[in-house]
């Protein structure tokens, strides 16, 4: 499969999944729900692996470890809690940042250069998605504020460290599909931990959608497509991977204007075409 249909798949399906978190956690806390959903996630992986004759122990755990925490436990708990705090778009504007967070770790644990054009992507990517989610972003700077921007920050840094992790289980043999079916158990793992240790009651919903969504963020959202993203990670780089992160809202914004009505205004068109602009000059090869 070719770079370009892994970057499209990613966006796609991460695009789809902001729906069904909006289903989910109307039944059930933030991190009930993302234990669920990585709880059934990691159990289809083991499962389906184990029946194909395809699921490995890994040589070395460390780094499985941290991927797992880092992309399947606290990334998730950093830009949750952070949309408690602050609006959505805001979030998503930080996280779209990831592709310079990527460019930035790689130069301190990998050496990698830093690449100008990336940069440059990754800050008018960013800037399209400021103008796309503009009434978001304009917020008073309150200390809840300031807060939510931290987490949404600090979730970002630990997928992209998650990223850095998966780098590494690549170079040591480790498979994409090996280190997600054990390290999706592992942040489930760890996101029981903080439901017990923060007191927080593990409730089973008893609505349906709730499970659907939950089954198809668990199949779609994580088995596929954390695969697919890292798959893309290991063969086009963290950096360019990561602007997958800008694109998959404008996704979720198409959705929303089929399924929830929302309506455009000059100030979102804009931020589409300056986000084109960005994907062009990031993924732009002379000749």
């Amino acid at each position: 499969m070719s770079g370009s249909l892994l970057f499209v798949l990613t966006v796609l399906i991460w695009g789809t999944t902001w729906i069904a978190i909006a289903v989910q956690v109307e039944s059930a806390p933030v991190v009930v729900s993302v234990f669920h959903r990585f709880a059934l996630a990691a159990l289809l992986m083991v499962a389906g692996l184990a029946l194909a004759g395809r699921l490995k122990v890994p040589a070395v755990w460390s780094f499985v470890v941290v991927q797992g925490l880092c992309l399947f436990c606290l990334n998730f708990i950093g830009l949750y809690t952070a949309t408690t705090l602050i609006p959505s778009g805001l979030v998503a504007v930080i996280f779209s940042l990831a592709s310079i967070f990527n460019a930035l770790n790689a130069r301190l644990f990998f050496g990698d250069r830093i690449g100008a054009r990336s940069l440059l992507a990754g800050l008018i990517g960013s800037g399209g998605l400021a103008l796309l989610f503009w009434r978001d972003v304009v917020v008073s700077l309150d200390p809840a504020t300031l807060r939510g921007v931290a987490w949404a920050a600090l979730g970002t840094l630990f997928f992209s460290w998650g990223n850095m992790a998966s780098r590494r289980n690549g170079a040591l043999g480790i498979t994409p599909l090996t280190a997600n079916a054990w390290g999706m158990g592992i942040g489930a793992l760890a996101l029981l931990g903080v439901c017990l240790a923060g007191g927080q009651p593990l409730t089973v919903p008893t609505v349906p959608d709730y499970w659907l969504a939950t089954g198809y963020l668990a199949a779609i959202g994580s088995v596929v497509g954390f695969t697919t993203y890292l798959v893309l990670v290991a063969r086009v780089g963290p950096v360019r991977a990561g602007y997958a992160t800008v694109l998959f809202p404008v996704v979720a914004l198409l959705l929303s204007t089929l399924f929830e009505g929302y309506v455009w205004t000059p100030t979102a068109l804009a931020g589409v075409v300056v986000i084109s602009l960005g994907n062009a000059v990031m993924f732009w090869r002379r000749g």
